[in-house]
């Protein structure tokens, strides 16, 4: 079974979050892999200025998620296909196990 990535966000806003004090994602938001300097659909951070969100993971910042959701106007599609929508909890996706010959 293969690993699963953990994606964190990048973002092209921030905003702090009153109770907690914690910066969190605005704006556009893009799946991040850490330790690359580009998004997971090929924009470059620096370039681009997204922010980093290395403590959000990409399920929390889905709308259905209600996380760290609150501010969130866009979700990248691109990066929405490849980190996947559903988050890592889950029912893992249908895999044929024993194909006809």
């Amino acid at each position: 079974m293969p690993v699963q990535k953990r994606y964190a966000v990048a973002a092209s806003g921030r905003w702090t979050d009153e109770d907690d004090n914690v910066r969190l994602p605005a704006g556009e938001v893009h799946a991040w892999e850490q330790g690359m300097n580009q998004t997971v659909c090929g924009l470059s951070l620096s370039r681009s200025r997204l922010g980093r969100f290395p403590h959000v993971t990409w399920a929390d910042v889905l709308p259905e998620s209600g996380g760290a959701a609150d501010r969130v106007q866009r979700v990248c599609p691109r990066c929405a296909s490849v980190a996947g929508r559903r988050g890592p909890d889950a029912r893992p996706r249908w895999r044929r196990t024993n194909p006809r010959p």
